[in-house]
């Protein structure tokens, strides 16, 4: 009996320590050569039971966590599969019999990746990005709708990326360009990785105002553009002002076209607008547009000479009609000149044949622009001589001659008279600044003149000397010393020239001058004609005849 209790007890020793080397063993591995099924294909799982042989397998897969898992294949004696499906899944082993089972393998999650293709999309679909700006991020898998997906994301910046459709950038900065892809999850499903989109993002941007002309044509218009390079989606605000301290005003907001026309002169700038909430550029500079009205223009020598000469100084004035009350800016064009007045007057001093042309002004007032002025011809000439003529040369007794002053081709003289006693003797001033161009002379003499114009007084050479004689009431007579009546051939005789009151010597048409005042001459057949001149008087002769 005691060694039949013993025997008993050793049976259930050994069977007890059998019992527990089987617990230690008999728990299934299941290994996936990659967890991520490739659109299309599939994975392998391999199940073993370490240190022991004679196994079959069954497969269990799962759609998800919560879900009870269903029987795949049982009783494989091949304990690798092949799985085209995502789930999760595990195995166990069996074998003898009864059969004996293992206990179930750890879960192995396997990814089916889905054939669809995400798109990563911007929204606001714009290829540039400006610092400041907001802009989403989207994921987008075509197919997928009433999906719960999961969202994965591939991005420059982001440390903790998110799990939704959408990545929103608020206030982008350059830090935040880079390339950008996605792909969802949904259960044990994977799409693939969209294709990178790249995001740019620049410095925030200045509007750009052109004008196609800076100069509005009376009763026109210009037009301007404005833009925003290398981007688009922008709406347009445009502002102007009508002097550089004025406030500028809006015109025209959130305008869809780029383009406006105006017909009002002043100060134009612009500035763009996109996305919500709406992100706005830089202001671009301004640009000057100038309106042309109608006032007629014209430019006028303030002396209206005809005929201006080298040395004088001359006004040219811009006169603008119905410009009264403003305060007006000129241009000038004129030849000759690399710095034109802004003012209405244009004085030239000392004026030369170079300065000969055509001159033109306008003017300008805040953003107004008269037109061009029709052109005023210049034309100058090398400095002139006066001209004196006299009425006749000789002064009759107690009566006077005229003298006449003239410059060829010009007016607005007036003019100097000038006197000689003798052509050695220094010329006195007779009468200056004459606006009578005759005068009146009763003294003889060498007489020249002058012409004398502007401010200050251009003259002209002086004329040639004009001799003047003057005729005196002194009787004068010529007298034969012999109280002779007749005379003979080869006689002597001497003729007397008296002048009373006047003592001078007298001399004959030759120019001989005798020391006394009787001329003796040889007498010959026929007559001969004596002359006494004297200074002031006139040539009186006297004929006698000889026989």
């Amino acid at each position: 009996m005691k060694r039949s209790l013993l025997c008993v007890l050793e049976l259930f020793l050994i069977s007890t320590l059998f019992d527990v080397n089987a617990e230690e063993h008999d728990k299934a591995v299941v290994i996936a050569n990659n967890k991520i099924i490739p659109a299309g294909g599939s994975v392998t799982l391999s199940c073993s039971v370490e240190g022991s042989a004679g196994w079959k397998f069954d497969w269990f897969r799962r759609d998800s966590v919560s879900s009870k898992a269903q029987l795949m294949r049982g009783n494989e004696a091949n304990r690798v599969i092949s799985v085209s499906q995502g789930g999760l899944y595990h195995c166990r082993g069996g074998r003898g019999d009864p059969v004996y089972y293992t206990e179930d393998s750890s879960d192995v999650t396997v990814m089916e990746t889905l054939p669809s293709k995400p798109t990563v999309t911007l929204q606001p679909s714009w290829t540039q990005i400006y610092s400041g700006e907001t802009v989403t991020v989207r994921c987008e898998i075509q197919g997928g709708e009433g999906a719960q997906w999961t969202y994965e994301w591939r991005a420059a910046k982001l440390n903790t990326p998110p799990t939704s459709n959408e990545h929103r950038i608020i206030r982008a900065t350059e830090s935040d360009s880079g390339g950008y892809s996605c792909r969802g999850r949904r259960d044990y499903f994977f799409s693939e990785w969209s294709d990178i989109i790249t995001l740019s993002v620049s410095h925030e941007p200045r509007a750009t105002l052109t004008a196609q002309s800076s100069i509005i044509p009376a009763g026109g218009s210009v037009t301007l553009s404005c833009s925003v390079e290398g981007s688009a989606g922008w709406k347009f605000d445009w502002f102007r002002r009508d002097s550089v301290s004025s406030k500028a005003q809006l015109m025209r907001g959130n305008e869809a076209n780029r383009v406006i026309s105006v017909s009002q002169g002043g100060l134009y700038h612009c500035r763009g607008g996109r996305g919500d909430p709406v992100y706005y550029t830089e202001d671009s500079s301004d640009v000057t547009v100038q309106q042309t009205v109608r006032n007629r223009i014209d430019v006028k020598l303030q002396h209206s000479w005809s005929q201006i000469f080298t040395g004088e100084t001359i006004t040219l004035r811009c006169e603008i009609q119905g410009g009264e009350g403003k305060v007006w800016k000129y241009e000038w064009t004129a030849p000759n000149t690399n710095s034109p007045p802004t003012s209405s007057e244009y004085r030239i001093s000392r004026v030369s044949v170079s300065h000969s042309g055509d001159y033109r002004c306008r003017g300008s007032s805040d953003y107004l622009l008269t037109g061009w002025s029709d052109a005023f011809t210049l034309t100058v000439s090398y400095k002139p001589r006066a001209t004196l003529t006299a009425g006749t040369t000789i002064i009759p007794a107690g009566g006077s001659v005229t003298l006449s002053c003239s410059v060829q081709s010009s007016d607005g003289w007036k003019f100097d008279w000038f006197r000689r006693d003798s052509v050695y003797s220094k010329a006195q001033l007779m009468r200056g600044n004459e606006a009578n161009r005759v005068i009146s002379v009763s003294q003889g003499g060498l007489y020249h003149c002058r012409g004398g114009r502007g401010d200050p007084v251009y003259s002209t050479e002086d004329s040639s000397d004009v001799t003047v004689q003057q005729t005196v009431r002194n009787r004068i007579d010529v007298k034969l010393q012999h109280s002779w009546s007749q005379i003979f051939t080869g006689e002597t005789i001497t003729l007397r020239c008296e002048i009373q009151e006047v003592k001078e010597r007298c001399g004959n048409m030759n120019g001989q001058h005798p020391t006394q005042t009787a001329l003796q001459h040889p007498v010959n057949t026929g007559s001969a004609e004596f002359q006494c001149p004297t200074v002031e008087t006139t040539d009186v002769g006297v004929a006698v005849t000889i026989s």
